[in-house]
């Protein structure tokens, strides 16, 4: 494949996100003339970063106009919520909690033991695009202290002897679709 082609390729891929993205933003039939517009705005940017991973300015723009207001509105209510983002994350998203609990259960430790075994440092994405790690300030899993979260899947009770292990079983996992979508 050419870089013209790869070009064309993303074009299309980022094509279809916004189309999604407008599918949904639809469904919420927002009236730019109601004071209340902004009540879904919230929900329109999780869905959003969940079809694009992250929140860049074009689709912070895009969300704004659809719901008529200015983009300082949108960008606002992404920086206020720690959960929605404009950086890229990786495929994987390692989250480790630093809340009391976790933090005095050695939840230090294990951020670390990820930072090693990735190569990456907390905020950072690996080279492949794969995994990213973020730590938080508390999950609300304090009785599993210390929590890791994966994609959303809790990890509780975590020890830094099982950090290897976790990564491979994503690797293991990730293999697997990709040998299903290849057989298909």
């Amino acid at each position: 494949m050419t870089n013209a082609n790869a070009g064309c390729k993303c074009q299309d891929e980022l094509k279809e996100k916004f189309q999604e993205l407008d599918q949904y933003l639809e469904g919420l039939h927002v009236d730019p003339k109601n004071p209340r517009r902004k009540d879904t705005l919230i929900n329109a940017l999780h869905h959003a970063q969940e079809i694009f991973g992250h929140l860049p300015e074009p689709v912070q723009i895009h969300i704004a106009k659809h719901y008529s207001i200015p983009h300082a509105d949108v960008s606002g209510v992404i920086s206020f919520y720690n959960y929605l983002t404009v950086e890229p994350k990786g495929k994987i998203q390692v989250n480790v909690c630093m809340g009391t609990a976790c933090y005095v259960n050695g939840a230090e430790k294990i951020l670390r033991e990820f930072e090693r075994v990735l190569e990456i440092k907390t905020g950072e994405v690996s080279p492949d695009g794969k995994f990213s790690i973020e730590s938080l300030r508390c999950v609300g899993a304090c009785g599993l202290a210390p929590v890791v979260t994966i994609n959303h899947k809790v990890y509780g009770k975590v020890k830094v002897s099982d950090v290897k292990d976790i990564i491979e079983s994503y690797l293991v996992e990730e293999t697997d679709q990709t040998m299903e979508a290849s057989n298909a």
